[in-house]
């Protein structure tokens, strides 16, 4: 992993640093002068897809905590954390995968998405593929219940599949659907109406 440190005042700062020096991950606290984290997160994912971004907040409910997960972001962080954890939340998006436990991102979604418009409002547009189209039955079916917060091993138990072949679907829907990770995969289960809020699966994840 590129090791790159910088600080910016400002989102345009962030953004420029990123197109600049093409870190791995990115910290981003969501509230910055002149443009805030929020929409330097959608600049920077969208100029560099590699790369992850973890927001940085105040509170762990905060509303715009769900629009940086619909913008692409892989999880996010209070500002309390500390140094080991930082570090190891780091590493973790670094290898692909996402800050957040399904369950609890799905809660999260829950929480926020239906009081989100879904036109007229910038934190209604998520960064991701809304056509389904070119899921199998099987994968939207995988989907569904990644959005209801079921994990691999429960989903090869709800499925009766090994978890290796869960893997191989997981992974297929994020390759159609340009997804970055789990947590957005929950995101988008939602904006489709895959999932609907209340609809959470009997779960013993956190």
């Amino acid at each position: 992993m590129r090791q790159v440190h910088l600080a910016s005042g400002d989102g345009a700062e962030a953004v420029a640093a990123v197109r600049r020096l093409r870190p791995d991950v990115v910290l981003m606290d969501i509230r910055m002068p002149a443009m805030d984290g929020l929409e330097a997160a959608r600049r920077i994912l969208a100029q560099t897809p590699d790369c992850r971004v973890i927001m940085l907040t105040t509170f762990d409910l905060d509303r715009y905590v769900y629009a940086a997960l619909a913008a692409g972001a892989s999880g996010f962080l209070l500002k309390d954390v500390t140094p080991a954890h930082l570090a190891a939340a780091v590493r973790l998006v670094d290898t692909g995968d996402a800050l957040l436990a399904p369950s609890i991102t799905r809660r999260l979604v829950e929480r926020f998405a239906p009081s989100i418009p879904r036109t007229g409002s910038d934190l209604a547009t998520p960064a991701v593929h809304r056509d389904l189209a070119a899921l199998t039955p099987r994968e939207r079916e995988v989907l569904t219940l990644m959005g209801r917060g079921l994990s691999n091993s429960e989903l090869a138990r709800e499925l009766t599949l090994s978890e290796a072949t869960v893997k191989t679907h997981v992974a297929r829907i994020f390759a159609k659907l340009t997804l970055r990770d789990r947590a957005q995969a929950v995101v988008l289960a939602y904006e489709t109406g895959l999932v609907s809020p209340g609809e959470a699966a009997n779960t013993s994840d956190p």
